[in-house]
Parts: structure tokens; C-alpha cells; sequence
């Protein structure tokens, strides 16, 4: 609404994760480090606590990463309100151990395996587990027990802990000694200060394109500051409810005025919220004592009336009743029963099935045993395209521009589903096959739902993946700077040689895409090349992004 009177490129201050848009401040940057150093000293447990929309997540997102595939093995467990036999399942899944056990020692004994094997091949195994304030004391107690997993010098898994402040509190609990002696590296993530706030703003803006410094004023920013303490989640919400207030008063700059307009907005919606949960009893007795009503109204009169019955079924078809809308955690419930009718396999299947109709190549013909693990890579070789596992946050996802099958993680089902996310639109996210009677959730509706892992399809049409690197010569470096430049990003001419110019345009690319800077051609950075270039044609997650 405000972007071309304020001159973005794009929402400065969105909450839908993008890695363009992370900014570490004083306090990211210490927790981010002891987060490293608890890992590398192989400190065995570590717990990051925070409160709400301080940052945890970002920084959590920022460690994962950093963790490079070559030396890292990681996973991320979003919902944890499971038991302890789900949760073991869950880790195993994530690390892609195959389901050969049903029970806990079993599966314990299959993470061990797995461990052991990452160890001797020099691999550090790290296990993320966010909002853990949510875990039951058995799961705890699970958790502990895989952390016994070790060799005579050395813990083989890594396990980080984040949640709020009720996660310490429930750590200094006598049943807790034990897990929480063994937690030596700790760190409690407080909100930003003000010259972190101002330096926080004034990067978003940078980044969505606007003018920066100039469009705030300090008894503005003085005063948003005062709104969010210093949490960026509040920051963002402050931030663009007055970016709307200047834009509805025709106000070029952001004073104080036109800000604590957006904050006393803000402050009036939640306590229209609040009322409106008080009152909600009121309508409530209204109806039923309007039912009661109608009940006594129908037992005394006769209704039997043909002409009048046929207005009623008349004015019914003209105007059928539509079904709620599910959200939250009743539109979780919902997922969560629809999908639980459809086997793990049988939900992969259908949705790689609506990735390949994308590709124009041959679908999945229905088998009972389809793994997705396992099967999922050989179809997609057999249909001459290439697989990739992705493991982030949306904003990494959206970035690529490709159309992914994602892994959902539902509460209280076992085991994972499958569904394809094929487009976005006004920020929403289109899905395929529809679930719950939706056939798009929000950003803030997946993040509650999707694992962080999913299956991207691509073509390699130039066959050009693992073919070079930094000082290689020949044809594959020249097509590779022949797609840099026509991504408009090498302005060099294509001389077939790997070096700085084309290293320099690798990183350089990687930045506009928020992708790692190793100015390697990996996976990653080759399917966004082909997804900047029209000429192949390759589908693309968000459209008219290059």
C-alpha cells in the first residue's frame, strides 16, 4: 500500500523470514558465538533462551547456515510436544536414518549407528530443538539419554536447546538436575538496545530500497523503541503501522507524531482483542436464548405451509452456507485428521506427483511401499532431472524460486505428510493437494506446520554441477559465465577460465539471491541461475522473481 509513496522495492518490515533481511545485533552476534563455540568445543548440550520475538529463531537460522554440509550434520525438530518414542522417530527422520526399528531402543540403537558413522568420517552432528519450553519431562528425559550417545573422548551429537524464559525456570527443577547439569554452555538472548533498534530499522529499509536513515526521525525511533523494548518482532509490527500512518497523512518523514499514531493503533487493536474475547459470551448467550426461542416458537405454530417451505429451500440454494475457515491450531487439528487418513508414502507420492506435472515429466504410478527417502531420488533420475534436500527457513526457500514438496510435521500424527508448495501469491502460499479446505496458508500458518525440510526437483540442463571450481578451464566455465551473464550480473568476456572475475560474479550473484557466498557452483546457486533465465523455461516458485 505505502511502497510507492515511500519508494520500496518491497516491504521493509514484513515478518515472513528472509535472509537478506537478518541483522545480528550486539546481543545476535554474542548469542550466535557462544552457540558456535559451545558446538566446536563439543560442549554436549547447549540452551538458548530468549523472549518472545527476541530473535532466537533468526539466530538459530543464522548457526544452521553457517554448519556446512561437508562438516555438519543437522536437524531441526520444530514441534516437540510429542512423546519420547515420536521424538526419537522424528530425529532419525530428519537425519534421514532409515525407519528399520518401531520402538525406542531400536531407533536409539539406529542414531547410534548413524553417529558413530559421522565421527569416523569427521562430522560434528548437531540437533536444534526450538520452543522447547513445550517439552513434556519424559521427553526431557529422552533427550538426556541420547546425549549419553559417545565415544571415550568425545559426545557424538550436539543438542541445542531454545526456547522462552519458562525453559531455564523449567530446568532448575529437581527432576531436571541431572539434564540440567550437563548443559555447560548457556545464554539468555535480551532485547536490542536503542542504537541497535535505530541500526536494525535503518538495515531493513536499506534493504527493501528506501531512503534509509531519512525517513525516520530520532523522536520517532525514540518512540517505537519505547513501544517494542528492543524485540524485533514488536520493532517490525511498530515499524510498518507507522510507515501506514504516514502514508494515510500524505507525511513523507515519520515524526514522532505520525509513530505514536502507529503505536496507539497498535495498542487499540489489542485492546479491541481483548474486549471482544470478554464479550464473547454475551453473543454467545444471545444465540442460544434466540434458539430456545425459535424451539418454543416451532412447537406452537405449523409450519407446514408448501409455499413458504419452498421460499426457504429456494433462499438456501441462492445462498448456501460456507464453511468456517479453520486457522490456528484448529486448522492444525483439521490437517491433521485429513492427512492422517493418507499413508507417509502415499502423501509423498502425491505430492512429487504434482511437482512432476510441473515439469511436464511422467508422475509416480501408486505403490503401497514408495519410501520417500529412497524412492524420490531414483524416480527423479529416471525422469532426467536432479534432486535437492533442502533444509531452512521460507524466506532461503523463496529465494531459490523453485517449487518444492515440503515435509509437515502435524501434532499427534506419527510419522510425516507431504504437500507440494507450487506458487505464492499476495503472500500467501499456494498449495497442491489442498488440505483442510484451503488451498493456501499464510507464511506464519506453514512455519506452525512444515519440518524445515522439503524436496526441490530442478534440470541441470547445462550438465554443469561438480564439473569445476575456482582455476578450472574449459567449456562448462565458459557456459557458466555465459548464465552469469545473462543474469546480468558478469560483464566480463567468456574466456572458459575460472578465475577472480568469475569468482567475484559467483559471490556476487550469491548475495542477490541470499544464497551462501563460497562462490562455488553448487546446487543452490545453479538452480537460481536457471530460474533467472527465461530461456529455460523452469518453473519458478515466485512469479516474475528472477
Amino acid at each position: 500500500m505505502y511502497l510507492d509513496f515511500f519508494g520500496f522495492a518491497e516491504k521493509p518490515f514484513k515478518l515472513i523470514p528472509d535472509p537478506r533481511f537478518v541483522f545480528l545485533s550486539r546481543n545476535h552476534k554474542e548469542a550466535f558465538a557462544h552457540l558456535l563455540y559451545g558446538i566446536s568445543s563439543r560442549a554436549g548440550f547447549i540452551a538458548l533462551t530468549g523472549e518472545v520475538g527476541s530473535g532466537k529463531t533468526t539466530v538459530l537460522r543464522a548457526l544452521l547456515h553457517q554448519l556446512d554440509a561437508d562438516h555438519y550434520r543437522t536437524a531441526l525438530i520444530f514441534n516437540p510436544c510429542i512423546s519420547p518414542a515420536e521424538l526419537l522417530r522424528n530425529i532419525n527422520r530428519e537425519f534421514g536414518i532409515p525407519a528399520t526399528a518401531a520402538e525406542s531402543p531400536g531407533l536409539l540403537d539406529a542414531l547410534n549407528s548413524f553417529l558413530l558413522q559421522q565421527n569416523a568420517e569427521g562430522r560434528t552432528v548437531v540437533l536444534v530443538i526450538d520452543e522447547a519450553q513445550g517439552l513434556e519431562t519424559s521427553v526431557l528425559e529422552q533427550i538426556r539419554l541420547i546425549s549419553n550417545l559417545e565415544t571415550d573422548r568425545e559426545k557424538l551429537i550436539q543438542i541445542v536447546l531454545a526456547g522462552q524464559p519458562e525453559l531455564a525456570q523449567m530446568l532448575k527443577r529437581k527432576e531436571m538436575r541431572q539434564l540440567s547439569q550437563r548443559i555447560t554452555v548457556r545464554y539468555h538472548l535480551e532485547p536490542m538496545d536503542f542504537p541497535d533498534t535505530i541500526a536494525y530499522i535503518h538495515h531493513r529499509l536499506k534493504v527493501a530500497g528506501g531512503r534509509g536513515g531519512n525517513l525516520f526521525s530520532r523522536s520517532a525511533l525514540k518512540r517505537i523503541y519505547s513501544y517494542s523494548r528492543g524485540l524485533p518482532r514488536l520493532t517490525n509490527v511498530a515499524c510498518d503501522r507507522a510507515l501506514l500512518a504516514g502514508y494515510a497523512k500524505d507525511a513523507p518523514k515519520i515524526g514522532y507524531r505520525i509513530s505514536s499514531a502507529g503505536v496507539k493503533d497498535l495498542r487499540k487493536s489489542r485492546v479491541h482483542r481483548t474486549r471482544m474475547r470478554r464479550l464473547i459470551l454475551i453473543p454467545a448467550l444471545v444465540i442460544i436464548l434466540a434458539f430456545l426461542a425459535s424451539v418454543v416458537y416451532v412447537a406452537r405454530h405449523d409450519f407446514t405451509d408448501p409455499f413458504r417451505a419452498s421460499q426457504q429451500v429456494e433462499a438456501t440454494a441462492a445462498h448456501p452456507i460456507k464453511d468456517a475457515v479453520e486457522t490456528g491450531e484448529a486448522l492444525s487439528r483439521v490437517i491433521a485428521a485429513e492427512l492422517g487418513s493418507v499413508s507417509e508414502p502415499e502423501s509423498a507420492r502425491r505430492a512429487f506427483n504434482v511437482l512432476a506435472g510441473l515439469w511436464n515429466v511422467p508422475p509416480v504410478p501408486e505403490s503401497p511401499a514408495w519410501d520417500p527417502s529412497k524412492e524420490m531420488e531414483r524416480a527423479v533420475l529416471d525422469r532426467k532431472l536432479r534432486l535437492y534436500r533442502f533444509a531452512g527457513n521460507l524466506g532461503a526457500l523463496l529465494r531459490i524460486n523453485c517449487p518444492a514438496v515440503l515435509e509437515l510435521a502435524l501434532p499427534g500424527l506419527p510419522g510425516n505428510r507431504f504437500v507440494a508448495l507450487v506458487n505464492t501469491e499476495q503472500e500467501q502460499l499456494l498449495i497442491d493437494p489442498p488440505m483442510g479446505g484451503r488451498r493456501s496458508l499464510s507464511f506464519r500458518e506453514m512455519e506452525t506446520l512444515w519440518s524445515g525440510r522439503g524436496y526441490l526437483l530442478w534440470k541441470d540442463s547445462l550438465d554443469l554441477l561438480g564439473t569445476m571450481r575456482p582455476g578450472s578451464k574449459g567449456d562448462p566455465v565458459k557456459q557458466l559465465q555465459g548464465l552469469l551473464g545473462e543474469a546480468g550480473i558478469y560483464k566480463r568476456p567468456l574466456t572458459g577460465v575460472y578465475d577472480g572475475d568469475t569468482l567475484s560474479a559467483v559471490k556476487a550473484f550469491q548475495l542477490s539471491k541470499g544464497l551462501n557466498q563460497d562462490g562455488l557452483a553448487g546446487a543452490q546457486t545453479l538452480m537460481s541461475l536457471y530460474a533467472a533465465v527465461d530461456r529455460f523455461r523452469a518453473p519458478k516458485l515466485v512469479a516474475g522473481r528472477k
